[in-house]
């Protein structure tokens, strides 16, 4: 069986089979995962399993993950003046290997102007033309992991709150109009909320209000794939 994360229904589950006095084998069984995976979720809580105890340690360890930016203050501060004295950011790091100072590409300096890393406004830029031109992503949200990704229980609709997203546009009039769909995968239930465009930040708005009708354990995952 392939490893998969244990989500906090798994977690509840796994309590509440423990009560009930089943081994770690039967657990594994019944949430159809490898008995290694269930040992190594019992390891999170050395006295006594607890849902709640363990998926706050989860969440910990993965704030944890990551790669660590390369972006310190001294060369944001470096950065930063550089790109006040309009140097442009190719100039910044051509005179950082004259001095044979260890510096980032200057891509690098780039990608962090646009992800507002730097702090300072895209017009210090000398080249006053030379912006990013992001791909096409209207009606393409890339949030969450794929539905052919996730659990069985999830592809097989046997638990309760994962939705799939999409959008839907009106090809009639000048002003078109545009829906926001949610459809939950287990129930079936539909919901639709009009948006503006079909910008990723009014599906955001979108999202943010169907956070407000439902308790979070309703709202587990959610994807745009079919």
């Amino acid at each position: 069986m392939s490893y998969f994360h244990i989500t906090i229904t798994d977690r509840i589950k796994i309590e509440t089979y423990l009560e009930l006095g089943l081994k770690p084998c039967q657990i594994a069984s019944k949430l159809s995962v490898h008995k290694s995976t269930i040992s190594r979720e019992l390891r999170r809580c050395q006295n006594g399993y607890s849902a709640a105890l363990a998926q706050e340690q989860y969440e910990r360890r993965a704030k944890q993950k990551g790669r660590k930016s390369c972006l310190t203050p001294k060369l944001k501060t470096d950065i930063e003046n550089g790109l006040k004295s309009s140097w442009s950011p190719e100039q910044i790091c051509g005179r950082y290997q004259l001095e044979q100072k260890p510096m980032v590409t200057f891509k690098t300096i780039y990608n962090w102007l646009y992800a507002g890393l730097i702090d300072l406004d895209l017009s210090v830029l000398r080249r006053k033309g030379k912006t990013r031109h992001p791909k096409e992503t209207r009606g393409r949200f890339r949030i969450g992991t794929s539905i052919a990704k996730r659990p069985k229980e999830v592809r097989n609709r046997e638990t309760f709150g994962h939705w799939e997203l999409d959008t839907v546009v009106s090809s009639r009039g000048k002003s078109k109009g545009c829906l926001a769909t949610f459809l939950e995968r287990k129930t079936r239930f539909y919901l639709a909320f009009k948006i503006p465009d079909r910008t990723a930040k009014a599906m955001f708005s979108a999202i943010e209000q169907l956070c407000e009708l439902f308790p979070k354990e309703a709202l587990k995952t959610f994807t745009s794939d079919r």
